[in-house]
């Protein structure tokens, strides 16, 4: 092999080491895995998409799996950033930070052809322990309540549980559970005797949004705390957030991200 065939197949191998090093380094810094709550994942998808309008050198992934995944998934440093919609226990918090994006609704929703309209916590405690089983008994028709709720390690379950069952009550062992506030809506919509508890931020007018105690889910009533079926939506990380990932979490929590939230009905507490 000739002088000038052995430069330029180090030339052409230094070229591709380089192509390499570029990219590995690039390559973590410039993408986010976010993982985590299923509530928090449809909003933290609009934040992504809009912070990547104006940060097209950013990957952000976001992936669901629970508020239980998305706590573990921040302590063990697999996601650059955990999703939560429940309160963190005290020993879930050591050694993360959190970022509250705002406050979420749990909404009791009921299929729209439902005559009931209102219902108070002790009620819904009764309906979803088992106790009271036909709607006639809440002013509704006769006929048979067809309950649905969620998979273990949902904030959602966790915060109706803490809110409305309280310690010592549980959900009815033959509920339905779903994996998801979409797939309970949908239980919901396609049964005129189901009832199930959803995310504020994803209500719509597929399902009936019922009172509780008189006091009906608003952007209001749930600042000031008047609605008291509610929860956190929090961003959580491993340490002290740098790079990247502090970058987009100083956008989500600035103007412009502030904005997309309410847009997206996570609501700032005013209590």
């Amino acid at each position: 092999m000739n002088t000038k065939n052995i430069i330029i197949i180090v030339a052409v191998i230094a070229v591709i080491a380089i192509l390499a090093l570029v990219l590995a380094g690039g390559g973590g810094a410039s993408t986010i895995n976010v993982v985590g709550s299923t509530s928090v994942q449809p909003v933290a998808e609009k934040l992504a998409e809009e912070y990547k309008k104006t940060h097209g050198d950013i990957r952000i992934n976001v992936q669901g799996g629970g508020s239980s995944v998305g706590i573990k998934s921040a302590q063990d440093g697999t996601a650059d950033i955990g999703t939560s919609s429940k309160d963190l226990k005290p020993e879930e918090k050591t050694g993360l930070t959190e970022h509250v994006l705002g406050m979420d609704g749990i909404v009791i929703a009921v299929n729209s052809a439902n005559g009931v309209s209102d219902l108070s916590k002790e009620q819904l405690k009764d309906i979803f322990s088992g106790k009271v089983t036909n709607w006639k008994d809440v002013g509704g028709s006769d006929a048979p309540i067809h309950l649905v709720t969620r998979e273990e390690g949902s904030g959602t379950l966790d915060a109706f549980e803490s809110i409305v069952m309280g310690k010592d009550t549980k959900i009815k062992s033959d509920a339905i559970v779903q994996s998801s506030t979409e797939a309970v809506k949908q239980s919901v919509k396609q049964d005129p005797d189901a009832i199930g508890f959803v995310s504020y931020a994803h209500m719509g007018d597929d399902v009936k949004a019922l009172s509780v105690g008189g006091i009906a889910p608003t952007d209001p009533t749930i600042a000031d705390g008047t609605y008291e079926l509610q929860r956190p939506f929090i961003f959580l990380v491993k340490g002290t957030p740098t790079g990247d990932v502090k970058a987009f979490i100083d956008w989500v929590m600035g103007a412009e991200g502030t904005k997309i939230l309410a847009e997206e009905k996570i609501v700032k507490s005013t209590k």
